[in-house]
């Protein structure tokens, strides 16, 4: 990169003083290099000398020729065989003393396996403590390596003792999608033959990490021998390992796989250190050199180098390429490279911008002052910078206005454009405290290279904290966490701070007043390397929230016991019910009357209603009929209705009185109640006479009884009757009336004629006009039952009573 855009101005349009100026450069940057080259070669050979002469015990000039047979017997050059042999350091028992040098470090390894252990995140500085001098000896022995077996033996000579890197493995995606190994070192031939190609099979890691472009880090080897195909024979022998692809250009199509013998995760250090690693290594490993080669232009060279500085940057910055039109005008430009902080007005976000045109991402900034100054450091080279000046954009379908600065210089025949959005406004900032108190959240940030934490105030208040202690340590928060959720957020940590995935996790903590229900969501920062550098987000308290949902569920279980009780309560109700009224629907002969009875159920609704009826002959050889009706529902209102039952039936064949009945049963309903309210019933009982032909009857309370005679229908005149159980004292009258052949009298319960927010007269209105149109119509038999029917979708029982008397035939007698 440094050669192709030191100078960006020093191409053929350029003075000719400038042009020899360069070219001196140019030449002088050639020396230097094949100096160091050369110097770097020595090195290696004089380690390389220095292992041969510890492991066959030879002299130094024995070492050498020893090292030039080994390099013509496998056809390799001398510089690769010394790397080889470096790379199998310790194979062979070689002692330390021969090895490549520690690197230097001022702190120790961390070893820590809690995921809650700060220095595995924290990198203490812009690059980890000893990194720079590892790299550097990566960096010179890559000048020489020709062929990606060398990159391997490199890499294993160089990380093998500072990270415990026991084996290399690089592969390439061939066209067919097989894995090819084009590069290994620390595995045997026979394994390294074994492993030469494999196929596109799901669960390979390195595929993963080639289809992803993301690192795969392999640290539990019980849980990833379930999820991938592990390289090796037995697979146990590198308990961990990382496959991480070679970035540059789309799509990535080499991979390096790092093998341990140390088990445990990767911590933050040796992570970065790998990435950087791999990122030195881009060169060899994606230069044409068979089946790694590539075949991209200078120009998306050029382009992808400038998309990885702009990687590494914190704010907003695009790579721009200028559109011409036929005549040679910019009618626009193209985005070639984007920084993540780059953000258009539809939400696209870094590299989502790549491809897309400035009007097409920014269409108000045409023809405005900021489109002459892009022209004009395009023709020029000079640098442009913006005055303050508002931009109107809309988010959500809002228009807001924000304050920018931009700055604009010229790269090549390109342009870098980066812009800085002022500081929020102090109402912004008021509101944002006001969002932050009234949804009981607050934000926090973590800066992983100055170990420094930032808490809002909101947060304070979440973790019931004392502001004076300064934001919570990683490191203290297992022991406000609740026991059962410790190795959720552990995985959470880890998955955020060691690989750099946002999270989106639940978890309680203890505080002076309870367990509290949080919420935490964050996202990492990553470097070029994919090294989180520094983490965001928000804790959300949720322990409201979830108290009503806790008060909810109870609600819903009880309710779903009280239904239950309930519909055990009707089944039991409808039981009895059934045992009290065995037939719903029948026709009886008695005291030369035809009688038909039909009894409907509510539709709805899970208890029983308390309707009843009763039609039986009484000794002396006169009909009872009584039609009941008791407030209420469920197992107390069918056991009212069965003392009323059989104290009527009771009373009247001892021969009581009509009146003296309903006032005995009116006491009793007054002596048996259970609560303030009592219980009370309406009923129409009459008994008819078949020597007279007369019926006496008496009402508690009841609709009065229909008469249907002479093609007219007509309800009788009511005698005196207070509800039953509503009275002390209740006095109640009787009346009488005479039936002649062909008279239907009906008795009924009030669901028969009563619906909700309609009058009682409409109801008895409608009743006399359906059964005169049956009667009309001939279906004498079927009143009762069609007249229940219409009742259905009623909130309560319909019982009806139809009373005919026949005209010249007689039946014999029989009751209920």
């Amino acid at each position: 990169m440094e050669g192709d855009f030191a100078a960006p101005g020093a191409g053929e349009g350029a003075a000719p003083e400038v042009r020899a100026l360069a070219k001196v450069v140019a030449r002088l940057r050639a020396e230097v290099v094949d100096l160091e080259g050369g110097a770097s070669m020595t090195a290696v050979l004089e380690r390389a000398k220095g292992v041969v002469m510890a492991q066959a015990g030879v002299s130094a000039e024995a070492a050498y020729r020893l090292l030039l047979d080994r390099a013509e017997q496998h056809r390799r050059t001398l510089l690769e065989e010394c790397w080889i042999t470096l790379g199998r350091v310790g194979e062979g028992g070689a002692p330390a003393s021969v090895r490549p040098a520690a690197p230097p470090s001022d702190q120790p390894r961390e070893d820590d396996p809690s995921p809650f252990s700060t220095p595995r995140y924290v990198l203490g500085g812009a690059r980890p403590a000893g990194h720079g001098w590892t790299l550097a000896q990566l960096a010179r022995g890559l000048a020489h390596a020709r062929t990606p077996a060398d990159v391997a033996e490199l890499l294993l000579a160089t990380l093998r003792e500072p990270e415990d890197v026991d084996a290399v493995m690089i592969y390439t995606v061939a066209a067919a999608g097989n894995l090819e190994l084009v590069g290994s070192a620390g595995v045997s031939d026979e394994l390294a033959g074994q492993w030469s190609r494999i196929p596109p099979l799901s669960g390979v890691a390195a595929l993963e990490a080639v289809d992803a472009q993301e690192a795969v880090w392999l640290e539990d080897m019980r849980r990833d021998d379930d999820r991938y195909l592990l390289i090796g024979d037995p697979p146990g022998q590198w308990p961990s390992r990382a496959w991480l692809p070679v970035p540059g250009g789309v799509p990535m199509t080499t991979v390096v796989g790092f093998f341990r013998t140390r088990p445990g995760p990767f911590d933050a250090r040796t992570r970065t250190l790998l990435r950087r690693a791999v990122r030195l290594c881009v060169g060899p490993l994606r230069e044409d050199r068979g089946p790694l080669g590539g075949d991209a232009s200078a120009s998306g060279e050029d382009v992808a180098a400038v998309q990885a500085v702009l990687d590494a940057l914190p704010g907003p910055a695009v790579l721009l390429a200028p559109l011409r039109s036929e005549t040679g005008d910019v009618e626009d430009y193209l985005i070639e490279a984007a920084a993540p902080g780059a953000v258009d007005v539809a939400g696209r976000r870094g590299k989502e911008l790549v491809g897309r045109r400035i009007l097409e991402t920014y269409p108000t900034v045409a023809g405005t002052a900021l489109w002459d100054g892009y022209l004009d450091t395009l023709v020029t080279g000079s640098v442009y910078e913006s005055d303050p000046f508002t931009y109107e954009e809309v988010t959500a379908g809002v228009p807001q206005k924000s304050v920018y600065s931009v700055r604009a210089s010229r790269l090549g025949g390109r342009l870098v454009v980066s812009w800085v959005r002022h500081d929020a406004s102090e109402r912004e900032t008021r509101l944002l405290a006001d969002m932050q108190r009234l949804g009981n959240l607050g934000w926090a940030g973590w800066n992983l290279i100055t170990d420094t934490i930032t808490w809002s105030d909101q947060v304070y208040v979440i973790f019931d904290r004392d502001p004076a202690l300064g934001p919570m340590r990683l490191e203290e928060l297992p022991e406000h966490l609740v026991a059962e959720d410790l190795p959720r957020l552990g995985a959470a940590v880890q998955r955020l701070l060691g690989d750099g995935r946002a999270i989106d996790e639940p978890f309680r903590i203890t505080a002076a007043h309870g367990v509290r229900h949080l919420r935490i969501v964050a996202e990492a920062q990553r470097d070029a390397d994919g090294t989180p550098v520094e983490v965001h987000g928000f804790f959300q308290d949720l322990s409201a929230q979830k108290d009503a949902e806790l008060a909810l569920r109870d609600s819903e279980r009880e309710n779903l016991v009280q239904r239950g009780m309930l519909k055990a309560e009707r089944a039991l109700g409808a039981r009895l019910q059934e045992t009290l009224l065995p037939i719903p629907e029948q026709s009886l002969d008695l005291a030369g009357l035809c009688v038909d009875v039909a009894y409907m159920p509510a539709d709805r609704g899970l208890n029983v209603g308390g309707d009843w009826y009763s039609a039986i002959e009484l000794p002396d050889r006169s009909a009872l009929f009584v039609v009941g009706d008791v407030a209420g529902h469920g197992l107390a209102a069918v056991g009212t209705m069965a003392q009323l039952r059989f104290t009527a039936k009771g009373m009247s064949i001892t021969g009581s009185g009509l009146p003296d009945v309903l006032s005995r049963l009116n006491a009793l309903l007054l002596h048996t109640a259970d609560d303030e309210r009592g219980t009370t019933a309406t009923m129409v009982m009459g008994r008819y006479q078949p020597w007279n032909h007369r019926l006496t009857w008496v009402r508690a309370g009841h609709p009065p009884p229909l008469l249907i005679r002479d093609d007219e229908a007509r309800f009788l005149p009511q005698p005196e009757g207070p509800l039953l159980g509503a009275l002390h004292g209740s006095r109640y009258e009787e009346a009488v009336v005479d039936l002649l052949p062909g008279d239907h009298l009906l008795l009924y319960t009030d669901g028969l004629v009563e619906k909700p927010g309609e009058d009682i007269s409409v109801g008895l209105d409608r009743l006399a006009a359906e059964a005169l149109r049956l009667v009309r119509g001939g279906r004498d038999p079927m009143v009762a039952r069609m007249l229940a029917g219409t009742g259905t979708g009623n909130r309560d029982d319909v019982c009806v009573l139809d009373i005919h008397v026949p005209r010249g035939r007689d039946r014999a007698p029989s009751g209920t």
